[in-house]
């Protein structure tokens, strides 16, 4: 019996892609303003998927939006728009593919008010990671403070940002920590953000 795979959160699926990202990435806390805008829009590209579909296409994300660059991304026309709806890499769907596109512009709106993306966005949960002592059952898939976020990012132009896509966001870069107490990446993380 595999018993660091009993001990892992219940949703890390015996698929080693899965399992890498949750052991190496998810919960971890991220602070980069461009690594948020790139995790916020690859979440946002789940929507009416499982996670797993976009994580496996995440390299072909990261190609075909310039490594979610957003001055280079932001700069994104029709004819763009047109190549990534052939892109066989990424999730075929207009409304995603623009969305991207909006955010980017969105996002560099917000640095040319001097904004910061990373203090913004931490901001929801007052600056550190929000502790859950999970042992298991159903985790909620909304909170104040995702409803908080979705809100004010739609406020701000940004699209794809429900409250559901902010709240998987907000476990996925640490600002919720809802990895099981029995799980080790629980304490893991903890000791990220202290160190």
């Amino acid at each position: 019996m595999d018993t660091e795979n009993t001990l892992r959160c219940a949703w890390a699926t015996r698929d080693p892609e899965y399992i890498e990202y949750h052991d190496k990435q998810w919960g971890r806390p991220v602070r980069d303003p461009r690594e948020l805008f790139a995790k916020l829009c690859l979440d946002g590209q789940q929507a009416g998927l499982s996670w797993i579909t976009i994580l496996k296409r995440s390299s072909g994300y990261q190609r075909a939006f310039a490594g979610f660059a957003p001055e280079v991304v932001a700069a994104f026309d029709e004819q763009d728009v047109e190549r990534l709806m052939q892109d066989t890499g990424i999730i075929r769907n207009r409304l995603k593919v623009n969305s991207v596109i909006k955010n980017a512009r969105a996002y560099l709106t917000m640095q040319q008010e001097g904004i910061d993306f990373a203090e913004f966005l931490w901001g929801f949960v007052g600056g550190a990671p929000i502790v859950h002592q999970r042992q298991g059952g159903d985790i909620p898939a909304t909170s104040p403070e995702s409803d908080a976020m979705s809100k004010a990012l739609k406020k701000r132009g940004f699209s794809f940002v429900g409250s559901t896509i902010c709240y998987a966001f907000m476990q996925a870069v640490g600002m919720v920590n809802d990895h099981l107490v029995t799980c080790p990446c629980h304490a893991e993380c903890q000791a990220d953000w202290q160190g």
